[in-house]
């Protein structure tokens, strides 16, 4: 079966004008008081999620697994007349970046949770790497223990409209027994009370226990690891929240 990240013009369905100004909202919250200047998402994505670092004046760089969400990326950034530094590199290798160092090393779209959980320490440590002295590593992420504890089966999304196509999508979860989750991701595509598309793709998660997170930054020397719910100016408690990020300071 296909992953959605491989198809970028669907994945990119979800972005609007009021999602922009929501993460950039969310940047504002966050950011505050940090010094952040420079910032480097090491799954970049398509952008969604920190393209609009750029509207705060970040200088912001950034990689990813994926050709195809780097490449929208790239017309995304060169629309809005923002010089993006985008590479094409595995979060588990970032060697593509030579030792240059950034304010803040980040990971965005639950991207982390694409891997095992030892592999996580291990991309961690890596993003520490190129993070400058007195620098913050930033993730955001699904909240897996809320996941686990309640074993959700069901996720649905609030239909949607691409020009005169009503968008619906739907996820059901499946749950292996060897503790990984598997997101079946259905969307259908209607005009005039009839479907005429059907998209199915299929994303393997393994759950990170937030403590795994905060006891490895903790072992990466970062002592002031604030936690937020996703995003941040939602004001939600993050042990509640269906997303929480962290920003870790060292």
């Amino acid at each position: 079966m296909s992953r959605l990240y491989d198809r970028a013009d669907i994945y990119d369905l979800f972005e609007t004008d009021d999602r922009f100004d929501a993460y950039k909202q969310h940047w504002e919250y966050i950011l505050r008081d940090t010094g952040i200047h420079s910032l480097l998402d090491v799954s970049i994505g398509s952008g969604c999620v920190t393209l609009s670092l750029a509207e705060l004046g970040v200088e912001l760089s950034g990689s990813d697994l994926s050709r195809s969400m780097l490449d929208n990326c790239r017309k995304k950034a060169q629309n809005k007349g923002y010089s993006v530094d985008l590479r094409h590199s595995d979060f588990r290798d970032l060697s593509c970046w030579q030792g240059k160092k950034f304010d803040c090393v980040a990971s965005t779209g639950n991207s982390l949770a694409y891997v095992t959980n030892s592999e996580v320490r291990d991309t961690l440590a890596k993003m520490d790497s190129l993070a400058a002295d007195g620098g913050y590593l930033y993730f955001d992420t699904r909240n897996w223990d809320r996941i686990l504890q309640t074993h959700q089966r069901f996720y649905f999304y609030h239909p949607f409209f691409s020009g005169e196509t009503r968008v619906n999508m739907f996820q059901v979860w499946d749950y292996p027994a060897d503790g990984s989750i598997i997101f079946n991701i259905v969307y259908t595509f209607e005009q005039n009370n009839k479907i005429f598309q059907k998209e199915i793709f299929e994303e393997h998660y393994h759950p990170i226990p937030r403590q795994l997170l905060v006891d490895q930054l903790n072992a990466l020397g970062y002592r002031e690891c604030k936690q937020f719910c996703f995003p941040a100016f939602l004001n939600q408690n993050a042990d509640d929240a269906e997303w929480y990020c962290i920003l870790a300071k060292k």
